[in-house]
């Protein structure tokens, strides 16, 4: 964590100079953004606005991206969903209409004119400290031929530059180490003060965010719903090929038994065997069955031991950390352990992996579940693969998957789901 914070410490000045190089585009957009609008009745804004829209929420993401990474601010995307453009200009015109009707597009129209001033301010500072600090550090070194030329200035207001050299002049240094420290103790001060103002301009208000809320609420509650009559049908069909079969034929065959006992005994016994098979078979699917809705291990030695028992389970090597001091939901219990083994199945097919690791915790009142390899990389939600279904389980408890994996590898994917400890369970974790 030291090395971390010392690494943001060093990091600063130059986050905060690219963040000043953000700037440009903002201004420009926020003038083509202005001319789109006012010529919507000439037509060409009813081509351009659509265009500058997209880039500046383009940009607005990339700023909310840098937030969250360089100051750990989330900011929340507050933009409508709205429905695809009519073909047409009529269509395009209505298109245009609901865009600025969307309150975030205004207050993304007021960001790029106004985080120009005040942001480039804040972002600027650290830089600015540390040059003029490197300044006074080399003053003193180019006295003689800065007077010759007539140089005359204060350094810092208090050092007159211009005057002979003596104890003031070698107090420049001093001076100088004293702003480079301070643009280097600032600097991550400040980006989170920056950060802190862009959530301000383009977060979402309360009134949006509860708006978003119920409709993520609603979309959850619809695939929770959809995803437990598809596990509903997989019971039935697994209990109707399977087990019901079987217990089926036990039935026959216990029926024909009562008519070999006295004719043929020994038919009658071979059934009987046959039927003993059966039911030892009917009894292990119907173990799988109930294993596949709650694994047993999971009322019995709690979340942390049955993550532990899909490592050993796992053809890859797999490193387990576990620290829950206490016992969680059953509900949540059971989504962590099926989308952890989602993950390692995924692994094992997919990534090409050598090693795997899983770090469990509750911190922040959060259950906290990162699965990591070594693997290739390239694993994506919005690949239509099995991150997808985890995604969606884990939404229905208001949890969050985000995936890190670029080409080449390592892949991490990290699951939040809100939760609550209460009395710790009999387990070794």
């Amino acid at each position: 964590m030291k090395w971390r914070a010392s690494l943001a410490v060093r990091q600063a000045p130059l986050r905060g100079l690219a963040l000043v190089a953000q700037k440009v585009p903002q201004v420009a957009l926020f003038v083509l953004m202005v001319f789109s609008s006012a010529s919507l009745g000439l037509g060409v804004g009813v081509l351009l606005l659509p265009v500058v829209v997209t880039a500046v929420r383009r940009l607005a993401d990339r700023s909310r991206r840098l937030a969250r990474d360089w100051s750990g601010v989330t900011i929340a995307r507050p933009y409508r969903e709205l429905p695809e453009p009519e073909p047409g200009l009529a269509g395009r015109w209505g298109h245009c209409l609901r865009l600025l009707q969307d309150p975030a597009t205004l207050r993304d129209t007021l960001w790029t004119i106004t985080d120009p001033v005040i942001g480039t301010v804040l972002a600027l500072l650290p830089a600015a400290l540390l040059v003029y600090g490197l300044e006074g550090l080399v003053l003193p070194f180019v006295w003689d031929p800065l007077v010759s030329a007539g140089y005359h200035d204060h350094y810092a207001g208090l050092i007159d530059v211009s005057g002979e050299r003596g104890v003031r002049t070698w107090l420049m240094p001093l001076l100088g180490a004293g702003f480079i420290w301070l643009g280097l103790r600032t600097g991550p001060l400040l980006l989170t003060v920056h950060a802190r103002f862009t959530r301000k301009l383009l977060g979402p208000r309360i009134d949006e965010r509860l708006a978003s809320r119920v409709g993520h609420l609603t979309r959850t509650r619809g695939e929770v719903m959809d995803s437990q009559v598809a596990e509903l049908r997989r019971i039935e069909r697994d209990l109707h090929d399977g087990a019901q079969a079987r217990l089926v034929a036990m039935g026959m065959n216990l029926s024909t038994v009562g008519r070999l006992l006295d004719t043929d005994p020994e038919a009658a016994r071979a059934l009987l065997l046959e039927t003993r098979d059966s039911s030892s078979k009917a009894l292990g699917e119907l173990r799988d069955l109930v294993r596949g809705i709650h694994p047993p291990v999971l009322s019995d030695r709690g979340l942390g031991d049955a993550v532990r028992a899909l490592a050993l389970d796992s053809p890859l090597p797999v490193d387990v950390a576990v620290e829950l001091p206490g016992g969680l939901d059953a509900p949540v219990e059971s989504a962590a352990y099926f989308a952890v083994g989602e993950l390692l199945t995924n692994v094992a097919k997919h990534a090409g992996a050598e090693h795997v690791w899983i770090d469990v915790r509750h911190e922040r009142e959060a259950l906290r579940i990162s699965v990591g390899d070594d693997g290739c990389g390239g694993a994506s939600v919005a690949a239509g693969t099995g991150l997808g279904g985890i995604e969606r389980r884990i939404a229905a408890f208001d949890g969050v998957l985000s995936v890190s994996s670029p080409q080449g590898g390592p892949t991490m994917a990290t699951m939040e789901i809100p939760c609550a400890l209460f009395s710790p369970k009999t387990s070794s974790c």
